[in-house]
C-alpha cells in the first residue's frame, strides 16, 4: 500500500497525501502547493509519506 501512496503523490499529490494522512493540515499543504505548481506539490507528497512511513516503520521496532 506505501507504493500505491508514493506513485500516487508523484502523480496526484492530494490524493496520495488524502489517502496517507486523511483530512487534515498536511492534506491543506498539499493542495496549496499544488496549486502554486505540480511540481512543489510532488516533492512535499513524497517527503510526507516518506517521513510517515519511516516514523510507522520505526515504531515497531
Amino acid at each position: 500500500m506505501n507504493l500505491l501512496h508514493l506513485i500516487l503523490g508523484i502523480l496526484i499529490p492530494p490524493v496520495g497525501v488524502f489517502l496517507a494522512f486523511g483530512v487534515g493540515p498536511t492534506l491543506f499543504i498539499s493542495i496549496g502547493l499544488t496549486l502554486l505548481g505540480w511540481i512543489p506539490g510532488s516533492i512535499h507528497a513524497v517527503w510526507a509519506i516518506a517521513k510517515q512511513n519511516e516514523l510507522n516503520n520505526s515504531a515497531y521496532k
